[in-house]
């Protein structure tokens, strides 16, 4: 029988700078951010390895817990988030002042509303996914943490639940927050948790 393969998915903490429109925008974790993640993961599942995305609020908290765990450590750049284009980096309340109907218009469906030089929703979709199927390929049978964005995290649940593209920001997925997904026995699962029951 096909062993069970086990993905936590961890969102990064909060960025300095607090609550932006935030994709490729490289900002470091701030010291919430830390004590977000540290606590997030005080009793640590029995993961095999940890994947990354290469962008700083979510690689150096994963370095740090692999040297502490003395866990494999990998970043995987298609697991960086999806780009903003001329969003980045602004506060949300400043876009709903300057371009009310566009960032509406981008939460209602973001796949016919892409920001001015953003990267599109579909093609965000594809590097995602295609990093999933890669991840799945050769890590079959393992229990991994992958640190990664709220979009990204969003994009393979949506993968795994079959969620409409459309209905991406309709999930909700809070700074240092973890979802399980179990892939095997049929068919893939997302698993709630309660407290610290990632073990």
């Amino acid at each position: 029988m096909e062993k069970e393969t086990i993905i936590d998915l961890m969102r990064h903490g909060e960025p300095e700078g607090g609550t932006l429109i935030r994709g490729w925008q490289d900002d470091p974790l701030s010291e919430t951010g830390w004590s977000q993640m540290r606590e997030a993961v005080s009793e640590p599942a029995s993961w095999d390895r940890i994947i990354s995305s290469p962008l700083t609020r979510c690689f150096r908290f994963a370095e740090e817990l692999s040297e502490k765990l003395d866990l494999s450590l990998s970043t995987e750049d298609r697991l960086r988030e999806i780009g903003f284009g001329e969003w980045e980096g602004r506060l949300p309340a400043e876009l709903y002042e300057e371009h009310p109907e566009a960032i509406s218009n981008f939460w209602r469906d973001p796949v016919k509303h892409t920001p001015p030089g953003a990267e599109p929703l579909e093609q965000f979709k594809l590097r995602v996914e295609a990093a999933w199927e890669d991840i799945l390929s050769r890590h079959q049978g393992e229990h991994l943490l992958v640190v990664a964005h709220g979009g990204v995290n969003r994009l393979i649940i949506a993968n795994v639940l079959g969620i409409p593209l459309v209905n991406l920001f309709r999930m909700e997925i809070p700074f240092a927050g973890i979802s399980r997904l179990r892939i095997g026995g049929g068919i893939p699962r997302l698993v709630f948790h309660c407290g610290s029951d990632l073990v």
